[in-house]
């Protein structure tokens, strides 16, 4: 309603994204992909409020910290399925809470669950892969 009635006030109280901010979040979650990270910690590591930090990622990069950090797993998942490891192993590996949570966070990012996308191997994979 505000930006409809007073825009310039809406823009005007809308703080820029801290990009700086943003990369530093990212370089900690590529770095820490399967013990991932808590966001009271992170904010603690990269010096900033947990609400900015989150604000600031995802105006920086159009996901939100977690999701980023799910496609991490995912695709490190993806890759370790392709060369024959087992879905349970591939869970504990990648940073899932077990099998089940692998499946869900998986099916949700790829279309099909682990065991399917193993199967289908190269074909499945190729197609994802661009």
């Amino acid at each position: 309603l505000r930006e409809r009635l007073r825009p310039a006030l809406a823009d005007a109280r809308k703080p820029a994204p801290d990009r700086r901010l943003a990369a530093s979040l990212r370089e900690l979650l590529d770095a820490r992909v399967a013990e991932g990270v808590g966001l009271k910690e992170a904010a603690g590591l990269v010096h900033a409020h947990p609400a900015h930090l989150v604000r600031s990622f995802g105006a920086a990069y159009g996901i939100a910290p977690h999701q980023y950090l799910m496609s991490l797993r995912v695709d490190r998942a993806r890759g370790l399925l392709l060369g024959g490891v087992a879905p349970v192993e591939v869970a504990e590996a990648c940073g899932f809470y077990d099998q089940a949570h692998l499946t869900r966070c998986f099916k949700r990012v790829v279309g099909v669950p682990p065991g399917r996308y193993a199967r289908g191997g190269r074909r499945i994979g190729a197609a994802h892969r661009g």
